[in-house]
């Protein structure tokens, strides 16, 4: 069981939420958001929920396969219901910092984002890295439906999820063979050595 305080959620992009339970990509790329209390990504824990944001989904920051999914998640979201649904889990199993334009290059086959958006991800509070981060995500077995609270809105990366939630039963998006060969293939574009 997790304890109350302990049930965190990582704020996404519903598409690239859809993105990572299809498989399609195993990665975010993060930096802090403009609420952060350190205006500085970290990553808080080492596994958490996905949180569906709809709000400020462009389809022209994603590649032309990809924005047709933008429409798919409005179907399943209904603001006036005042719930949002976590249908995800996640491991953070690598935390890579990028800090310049020649290895976001390398993994821009690797994400649904277009490279325009990647690279104003990277040159946005310059001075800090962008985080690209590998997750081993798995389905919840059973998806959850909390309230959209007002502590969950904003422009932030990590919300504490305030209604009591049990340790998710889960099935792995991908197999483990599928994964690890897919990590060793991010890390290897990166010339990043296995952590």
């Amino acid at each position: 069981m997790t304890d109350l305080n302990e049930a965190i959620a990582l704020k996404e992009w519903a598409v690239a939420v859809d993105a990572l339970t299809e498989g399609k990509q195993i990665l975010v790329l993060r930096k802090g958001g403009i609420a952060e209390e350190t205006r500085d990504f970290r990553l808080v824990s080492p596994r958490f929920y996905l949180l569906p944001a709809y709000e400020h989904q462009k389809p022209e920051l994603l590649k032309e396969e990809h924005r047709g999914g933008i429409s798919r998640t409005l179907e399943r979201w209904d603001p006036q219901a005042g719930t949002v649904q976590l249908r995800a889990y996640a491991e953070a199993v690598d935390d890579i910092e990028i800090h310049d334009q020649t290895k976001l290059d390398k993994i821009r086959e690797y994400h649904i984002w277009t490279d325009t958006f990647a690279e104003e991800r990277l040159r946005w509070r310059r001075t800090k890295p962008l985080h690209l981060l590998l997750l081993r995500v798995g389905i919840l077995a059973n998806p959850i439906e909390i309230p959209m609270r007002e502590a969950y809105s904003g422009c932030k990366s990590w919300v504490q999820i305030e209604e009591g939630v049990s340790m998710p039963e889960t099935r792995p998006v991908l197999e483990d063979q599928e994964f690890n060969a897919r990590v060793n293939e991010i890390r290897s574009a990166l010339k990043v050595m296995k952590v």
